[in-house]
């Protein structure tokens, strides 16, 4: 009897020995990186909407009307982690006017007129609000830069037709973007005034905007 007892007490010891390693060992944190929920890093935009000028450049005297028009701008840029972005975009603008608005080609030219511009852009985004996963897909920013515009027709703007009418261009305003789940895109919207230096004319555009970021 002492015997068999004796061979429960050895089998038992065996078998348990390995179950409790086996139950004790420590769980392996996972080395695989976290998935980042949005993409971020260069990225091209497309920019399309709605574009208005206060008053159109003319000599004093002359009649500057309100102008609407719409803006569709290009940009390429980089983003300098969550908060800060840098980019250079590439716009053209165009623009409704009356017979009546003659510019400073003293009659022989007259009505709508456009715009080419380019130059560089920075954004910060201020402050993000999380979804129901605590990611941060909705970001309010502000957005500032500057550049070079070109306006034609010519006879509107330069006093001899034969030269190229531009003027140093500034522009700021906020802006609202969302990143979706499908990671590499981002839809948004901004409203951003603007200034022309030389003409001293005011304007500001509202646009809709799509994000791709690799």
């Amino acid at each position: 009897m002492n015997r068999s007892l004796l061979g429960m007490v050895v089998l038992t010891s065996l078998w348990a020995g390995p179950l409790r390693a086996q139950t004790s060992a420590p769980i392996l944190a996972s080395t695989e990186p976290p998935v980042d929920e949005v993409e971020r890093g260069v990225f091209f935009g497309l920019d399309i909407g709605p574009a208005f000028v206060t008053a159109a450049p003319a000599p004093t005297g002359q009649n500057k009307p309100f102008s609407t028009g719409a803006t569709l701008r290009l940009e390429v840029g980089y983003d300098i982690g969550r908060f800060v972005s840098l980019s250079i975009f590439f716009a053209g603008n165009t623009y409704s006017a009356n017979a009546d608005y003659v510019g400073n080609s003293g009659g022989t030219a007259s009505g709508d007129f456009s715009s080419i511009a380019s130059g560089l852009a920075v954004r910060w985004n201020f402050l993000g609000f999380s979804d129901s996963q605590g990611v941060q897909r909705t970001w309010l920013y502000l957005k500032a830069g500057g550049g070079f515009a070109l306006l034609k027709p010519n006879a509107l703007f330069a006093t001899d037709p034969t030269d190229s009418y531009g003027s140093i261009l500034v522009f700021g305003g906020p802006g609202l973007q969302y990143y979706t789940r499908l990671r590499h895109f981002s839809v948004g919207v901004e409203i951003v005034g603007s200034y022309l230096l030389k003409p001293k004319t005011f304007g500001f555009a509202i646009t809709p905007n799509l994000r791709y970021a690799f």
